[in-house]
């Protein structure tokens, strides 16, 4: 698979070198989900993840990364798709829906055990791809703490 998809007037990229991290940072670091993230942790999970940036054509009004994606896995049996997001002067366009399918085409995510993901609002996106709830919910555990980014100081690397 390449490394860029073309749509008028946006394009996709998994390219290290197009994925912006200060872009991503700036919607999720007030995303429901890690609010107040610092950007270095956002640094780091680009770097550990596989990633696809959603950028506007240079031409257009708002040029620059305007979604994101990005997934982590072992590539072999696991993956879960974490990130998503498109900006608001950007949505209604099915662009998270290009964004989504071309991810989960991505070769290194193909025959996956397992594939997560946890959202509050969009399962209707998700389920287009055969994401479902839990078939056995009781099986899974979790360590969740809201507000991380919010109350405590962000690791430090030793």
């Amino acid at each position: 698979m390449g490394t860029e998809l073309d749509k008028p007037g946006y394009r996709l990229s998994f390219a290290a070198e197009d994925i912006d991290a200060v872009a991503a940072h700036a919607f999720l670091t007030r995303a429901y989900w890690c609010e107040g993230i610092p950007l270095a942790l956002i640094e780091r999970a680009i770097a550990n993840s596989l990633c696809i940036a959603l950028h506007a054509d240079a031409d257009g009004e708002h040029a620059g990364q305007v979604g994101f994606a990005r997934v982590v896995t072992d590539r072999t049996t696991f993956a879960y798709l974490c990130d998503v997001y498109v900006l608001e002067d950007h949505r209604g366009q099915g662009l998270a829906d290009w964004m989504v399918q071309s991810l989960l085409a991505h070769p290194d995510l193909q025959g996956l055990r397992r594939f997560m993901l946890f959202t509050r609002d969009a399962h209707p996106l998700y389920a287009r791809y055969g994401f479902k709830p839990l078939a056995t919910p009781d099986r899974g555990m979790e360590v969740v703490r809201p507000g991380i980014y919010l109350t405590a100081p962000p690791p430090t690397d030793a």
